[in-house]
């Protein structure tokens, strides 16, 4: 999809046709990537652009050697990787660093892997840690580190290889938005006066701001299975301001494609035990609902213009809308938002009214909270243990997403009156069985 017209003179990374399944026993198999395909650049900035789960990390340690594709091409300068790369840097989003050695001696190791003697590789780890602004900080070691510093240590020790490709995972998402900030136009600079002789940068992100600023393409992330869904060219200069009207019809385009995606769900989509619900509290769908209510505009509000005014990351507005769309509290189309009569009722009504209508909406929509309630009515105590549950789910997920499904479900129930759940015994039973 990408690439075409590329001459393998300039080619830095291809993909194709990458599929990756995890098996957790002989019966389960999980497919996170499929049909995969995209090409890097010499001298580009790409963000990956999708949400939590997708399979976007996945993909990034397959490039990076870490991990083996199931299926498919990756190659590096026309080599298959079938390991990790001299030329390839890795920054991940959780520092990564080892905390008995300094930030000097954390910055060599790379260099101490490739083989490097011992004079030169101090040569280059200082010099790194003097381009990512840590001059002084040497000795120190990870403890005594702010998470802007830890994160500045990680990168210096991915840029003292002098690396063809930076592979960036979500490498600002635990930070602090302000050091985010500092940090991510430190990296543009570095970028810009080449004093780190980068190659190419690819970030994956959920946060479509910082895509935005930062990349000369954007590639929009599909899940269930991931794979590359469309492409953007970000024709913006450097730096980028999110104020101006470019910046902010690239930001509406962005929410628009990822809302409308093939597996985005729908409150017309048929859906069965094997939904993986979405992270979602009761507290932030109500919250989302008033919200549109207080700010709807004629018709509807935007992705947008909705994640600006809540300050919610792209993946945590998702997440909320799709479960409001298949409650059937709003309705979506193109890119935008807008309370159903239930949703507007919903808004206007006390808290008691809510949990009714709440309940009727779960009980309709989600099949395994019916499930649940029908399972516990057919009970003669009316009674059942959270295992049972886990069970059923777990032919369907794995035992770590079930226990999630099904902890999320457990609080939409609680809410609406509909069962409760004892934590000492673990068991769910009617919350008035007549």
């Amino acid at each position: 999809m990408t690439g075409l017209g590329t001459t393998m003179a300039n080619t830095l990374l291809e993909i194709k046709n990458v599929k990756k399944l995890f098996r957790s026993d002989a019966s389960q198999e999980l497919l996170v990537l499929d049909d995969v395909n995209f090409t890097m650049r010499e001298g580009e900035i790409v963000a990956l652009v999708g949400r939590s789960g997708s399979g976007k990390s996945t993909l990034l340690r397959i490039m990076a050697g870490l991990i083996e594709a199931t299926s498919g091409d990756v190659k590096y300068r026309g080599q298959t990787i079938d390991g990790p790369q001299n030329g390839i840097s890795m920054v991940f989003q959780h520092f990564a660093l080892l905390p008995w050695l300094t930030v000097l001696q954390n910055v060599e190791l790379g260099l101490e892997a490739q083989g490097v003697d011992k004079q030169e590789r101090r040569k280059r780890a200082l010099k790194a840690i003097d381009i990512v602004g840590l001059d002084g900080f040497e000795s120190a070691f990870p403890k005594e580190l702010s998470g802007g510093m830890r994160q500045r240590v990680g990168l210096a020790r991915a840029l003292v290889v002098n690396p063809d490709l930076l592979l960036m995972d979500e490498p600002f998402s635990a930070l602090d938005v302000l050091t985010a900030d500092n940090l991510r136009s430190d990296l543009l600079d570095l970028w810009d006066d080449q004093q780190a002789q980068l190659g190419s940068i690819l970030i994956v992100t959920h946060n479509i701001e910082e895509a935005i600023l930062m990349a000369d393409r954007i590639l929009i992330f599909d899940a269930n299975p991931g794979r590359v869904k469309h492409e953007l060219k970000v024709n913006l200069k450097r730096p980028r301001d999110d104020e101006t009207p470019g910046f902010r019809q690239l930001m509406h385009q962005i929410y628009t494609l990822m809302t409308t995606s093939d597996a985005t769900l729908s409150a017309h989509t048929e859906i069965d035990l094997s939904y993986r619900v979405p992270d979602a509290k009761v507290s932030e769908l109500s919250g989302l609902i008033e919200t549109i209510a207080e700010e709807e505009l004629p018709g509807a509000i935007s992705y947008s213009d909705l994640a600006e005014l809540t300050q919610l990351d792209v993946d945590e507005l998702i997440s909320l809308t799709e479960v409001l769309d298949i409650l059937q509290f709003i309705k979506t189309n193109d890119g935008r938002i807008e309370l159903t009569r239930a949703g507007e009722s919903f808004a206007e009504s006390e808290i008691l009214e809510q949990k009714e209508l709440f309940a009727k909406h779960l009980l309709n929509h989600i099949p395994i909270v019916k499930h649940i309630v029908t399972t516990l009515k057919r009970r003669y105590n009316h009674r059942v243990s959270k295992k049972f549950f886990l069970a059923e789910l777990e032919e369907y997920f794995s035992d770590d997403d079930a226990d999630r499904v099904l902890r999320i479900v457990i609080e939409w129930g609680r809410y609406a009156e509909l069962f409760a759940y004892d934590d000492n015994t673990g068991k769910l039973s009617l919350e008035d069985p007549e």
